[in-house]
């Protein structure tokens, strides 16, 4: 335990001294010392503990074990554990000795006033605040770590009020306490040490536009009786005179860690000597508590979904009942955005995704509004912010956006170990250009914020070479029984191909892509043996299967993967301004719901009664024990650049695994 204070003894008159339960208070007696003292005694009344420290390394003594040879390479130290009950009811006395005179040169006296002050809070991660730690001060991560959770208090508990919780200086409701952490402040002393001492909780500038406190100044039950003291303006609170015991103070985040900002906070609160009207208070003792801010976190198809999100406009009716009977088999909870609220913005993956925030005492999710602020922009701020329910979003302040920052380009992958570095809760995925390339990229505010999480370490992939450009158009994931417990679905041209070519040879070439696609004149079915004939568009999906296979090594890098623990879904592309969409409506932009998978219908061609593509598809996925409905998504969907994964959006169960648990 380092030294807190140091107090110099004098022979003139007594002193005293303040010194705090349990902290080690460094006693001067080399400042005023009798001409001949080549020795010295210190004893100190009971409930004082008195050690000698030599300045080398042997271990410290009790000091009243034996007389001490006069030194300046000895500490004295001193040590109370209780707090006194009247000012000055304890002391230290020092005595001085020559060899050569037979009673003691000289007499120090230090009177001790003892008092127990500690900020505590819920150090351990148990829901509950606890005190006694040692290290208050450090964050420290892993299953055997320690340290306190904030959460961002960025729902809105009381629906009267237009802002989150965390914009104002008030408690509006009872229910935003809960998603705040306790702290602490335990008082135990003589109440006169009061008169002329006092207690500043207080914290840094930049931390104070990071989190703020209320003190509980009344009755529990009264929203009036949280004062706001620390936060936005306010960086020290004199705390109140009270006789002893606890007061409680509520803690909430405004700010998820980002650039420039670990997501630690530091509050303490200092004993101040007030004592005398000339000079400046003085600092006795401080202590510290540190809290990180909870991170976002975002939550893999792989995990049992919740709620499921789809929007109703003019010409998708058949597409949201085949959603909403695919929901209900899941178990999953419906929303659906109205068109007057969604203006015709179908793309409601695109708009947002869901995730969570987690402490011990309390877990509620979060919606993160992409930046690219379509029709259905107001959507998670008016609908999805709610109890319980909070809201955050990255603005570029130039407002330059490009169709990568829409969400259906951030996914994350279930639980993965890579070269023994473990990542429970996934890693992220976002979509970029090559490395060295000057193409479309997220942007940066969003890739900040996610780095800043440091709970889903991202990967960037390359997606521009599509025409959208989003993760979701060549992959997605799938629940699995066995191995990592999950698959990874890649968009593969090559498994097409020889799909198609194998049916050929079996005398299929004349069945038709595209046949039986209703209400689209524009559409035009192409047999197997055209698309095997067109040597520009196999040329174009060799290029395409090139592209994939790139992202397939850096998934396998990242990710720990091997090749079984990847299915290559058949798929072909075609080529629109130089860039690649897919051909036929994209089995791998597919909607999760448990074992339940809503895959956008391919309109393949039909043998023997039945699409090819589809009978591949449920070969590859139903021995997992997955349950495969093709959804027509053509008109509504497909022949707008997207699918039925772009289409919706999913709230799933958090993960199990408590992210404070793991070393990033």
């Amino acid at each position: 335990m380092p030294t807190q204070r140091i107090v110099r003894v004098s022979l003139e008159l007594p002193t005293s001294a303040v010194c705090v339960a349990g902290v080690e208070t460094l006693v001067d007696i080399y400042g005023s010392v009798p001409e001949g003292t080549e020795m010295f005694e210190v004893y100190g009344t009971p409930g004082v503990d008195v050690y000698i420290s030599p300045s080398t390394d042997r271990d410290r003594e009790r000091a009243d074990t034996r007389r001490w040879r006069f030194n300046t390479g000895l500490d004295i130290i001193v040590v109370m554990n209780s707090p006194s009950n009247d000012l000055n009811d304890s002391h230290v006395q020092i005595s001085y000795h020559s060899s050569e005179e037979p009673l003691p040169l000289a007499y120090a006296v230090l009177y001790l006033t003892c008092v127990d002050i500690a900020l505590d809070c819920d150090l351990n991660c148990e829901g509950r605040w606890n005190g006694g730690f040692m290290d208050k001060r450090q964050w420290v991560w892993g299953p055997n770590g320690y340290g306190a959770i904030l959460l961002v208090n960025c729902d809105r508990d009381d629906p009267s009020c237009e802002n989150q919780d965390g914009g104002d200086q008030q408690v509006r409701c009872l229910q935003d306490l809960e998603d705040m952490s306790l702290m602490v402040l335990r008082t135990q002393g003589p109440a006169a040490l009061f008169d002329d001492h006092k207690l500043v909780l207080h914290m840094s500038s930049p931390d104070a536009k990071r989190a703020q406190v209320f003190h509980l100044c009344g009755p529990e039950d009264s929203c009036e009786a949280y004062r706001h003291v620390l936060g936005q303006h306010k960086v020290s609170y004199v705390v109140p005179r009270f006789p002893g015991g606890e007061e409680r103070f509520f803690v909430e985040g405004l700010s998820f860690p980002d650039t420039g900002f670990t997501g630690l906070i530091s509050f303490h609160v200092t004993l101040l000597d007030d004592s005398s009207q000339d000079f400046p208070e003085s600092p006795i003792f401080t202590d510290t508590v540190v809290f990180r801010v909870a991170p976002w976190i975002m939550t893999p198809s792989t995990l049992p979904p919740l709620e499921v999100y789809v929007c109703s406009v003019k010409n998708n009716m058949c597409f949201v009942n085949a959603v909403a009977e695919l929901a209900r088999r899941a178990g999953c909870k419906l929303t659906i955005c109205p068109q007057t609220e969604n203006r015709n913005d179908r793309w409601i993956q695109d708009e947002m995704e869901l995730g969570y925030v987690q402490a011990p005492h309390k877990t509620f999710p979060v919606v993160f509004d992409s930046p690219r602020n379509g029709e259905l922009q107001d959507f998670p701020y008016k609908r999805i912010l709610g109890p319980d329910f909070g809201y955050v979003t990255r603005e570029p302040q130039d407002m330059c956006v490009s169709g990568l920052d829409s969400f259906g380009n951030l996914e994350v992958s279930p639980p993965v170990v890579v070269d023994g570095k473990e990542y429970p809760l996934g890693r992220i995925l976002i979509g970029g250009n090559l490395p060295g390339s000057f193409g479309r990229r997220v942007t940066q505010v969003v890739r900040n914020f996610l780095h800043a999480q440091r709970v889903q370490p991202p990967v960037e992939l390359f997606v521009d070479w599509l025409v959208v450009g989003h993760v979701d158009e060549f992959l997605s994931f799938v629940p699995a029984p066995d191995g990592k417990g999950f698959r990874l679905l890649l968009a593969s041209p090559d498994a097409c191909l020889k799909l198609f070519q194998e049916k050929q040879k079996r005398g299929h070439g004349r069945a038709q892509l595209l046949e039986g696609v209703a209400g689209q004149k524009l559409v035009k079915p192409v047999s197997i043996t055209q698309i095997l004939s067109n040597e520009n568009l196999i040329s174009y999906n060799k290029f395409v299967q090139g592209c994939i296979d790139w992202n397939r090594e850096v998934l396998k890098r990242e990710l720990g993967l091997c090749d079984s623990d990847i299915i290559d879904i058949p798929q072909l592309f075609k080529t629109e301004q130089r860039k690649a969409l897919a051909l036929f409506p994209d089995l791998v932009n597919m909607l999760v719901l448990g074992k339940h998978l809503g895959i956008p219908k391919p309109f393949g061609p039909i043998i023997n009664g039945r699409c090819c593509l589809e009978e591949k598809v449920r070969s590859l996925l139903e021995p997992l024990g997955l349950h495969c409905t093709f959804i027509d998504d053509f008109t509504p969907y497909h022949m707008l650049h997207g699918e039925v994964h772009c289409g919706t959006n999913v709230r799933r169960k958090p993960f199990p695994f408590k992210w404070w648990n793991m070393v990033p």
